[in-house]
């Protein structure tokens, strides 16, 4: 008697042409996802898996988005890590406006990954990230380790398999995202954990309190992690609206980010029992001092490796 041992491959069927509609809110995808690649491109944090997803920007940023990067992601990964220890990785995470998010990758490297991992986002975002997971081997194996087929089908906007599934949705449509979700075998019986960073103020008040809405009522049992801004009356947030607005990006949903009790009020009115909220100035306050001081340098650090990149030497200083 002969066998043969065949690793899945990964078939992929033509993609469709995409409107051109909020194609403001798209680019803010890339703005995140190159902000986090040069975070990690300087020793923020480790990501082996980012620059297989996002281009390498010229352009250094500043140590203030670096330190908020990476408290951002910090502070998301331990609510992650805590929902997972908790239920014993018997669960779901779904993580809507996924973008380039590499949490699965991450995820799996530490043995932590739940029952299945969703990623949602706009189908043209979609569309680029699948282009990637099937073209470098380091994204597409470990979803291959992890699929019992022959074959793994992305198929127009979507790919799914065992362990991990990406759909291209549009958040605002409720009924075409549950009916995706349940497609790629979403159990709403499973204890589920969503995501959602700087998501849903790009919509409007009412569509976000649906999906919010819709979210406490088709799980039995889930939490709701959501990263957004707050104090957008201030200064700042008038500039940063205004910034955006030249962009063609408008932030539909503002009027409920205006401070951290109308953030926990919105999930309270919507099917939430609890709630609670922390703003970014806590948290960095929190995280492990051993994390912050590595920090207080980043300015002449990452001067000083762009002057190595070239070939010039420091300034000399004098006493």
């Amino acid at each position: 008697m002969a066998g043969s041992l065949r690793k899945p491959t990964l078939d992929s069927c033509p993609y469709s042409s995409s409107d051109t509609d909020d194609e403001g809110v798209r680019g803010t995808c890339e703005d995140a996802s190159i902000c986090k690649r040069f975070a990690v491109s300087i020793g923020y944090w480790n990501d082996p898996y980012i620059q297989h997803l996002v281009r390498l920007s010229k352009e250094r940023k500043a140590p203030e988005i670096n330190r908020g990067y990476f408290a951002r992601v910090h502070g998301i990964s331990q609510l992650i890590k805590a929902f997972l220890q908790k239920t014993e990785c018997h669960c779901q995470i779904i993580n809507l406006g996924a973008g380039m998010d590499t949490t699965f990758w991450i995820l799996k490297d530490q043995d932590l990954l739940p029952s299945k991992y969703f990623e949602v986002d706009f189908p043209v975002i979609v569309t680029r990230k699948l282009h990637s997971i099937k073209f470098k081997p380091l994204l597409s194996k470990p979803i291959l380790e992890l699929h019992s087929e022959d074959t793994l089908q992305i198929d127009g906007y979507t790919l799914d398999s065992k362990r991990y599934a990406v759909i291209g949705a549009d958040l605002r449509d409720l009924s075409e995202l549950e009916e995706k979700l349940k497609k790629c075998n979403m159990d709403t019986q499973l204890p589920t954990l969503l995501i959602t960073e700087c998501v849903l103020v790009y919509m409007t008040p009412e569509q976000s309190a649906n999906l919010i809405k819709w979210a406490a009522s088709v799980f039995g049992t889930a939490m709701f992690i959501n990263y957004e801004q707050v104090n957008m009356d201030d200064r700042f947030g008038q500039i940063m609206i205004e910034n955006l607005r030249r962009r063609q990006c408008d932030l539909a949903g503002v009027e409920t980010c205006k401070s951290l009790d109308s953030q926990k009020e919105r999930l309270l009115a919507n099917g939430w029992e609890t709630a609670a909220a922390v703003n970014m100035m806590e948290l960095y306050s929190r995280l492990p001092q051993t994390e912050v001081s590595r920090f207080d340098g980043d300015h002449f650090l990452t001067c000083s490796r762009l002057m190595r990149s070239q070939k010039l030497q420091p300034p000399a200083f004098q006493s």
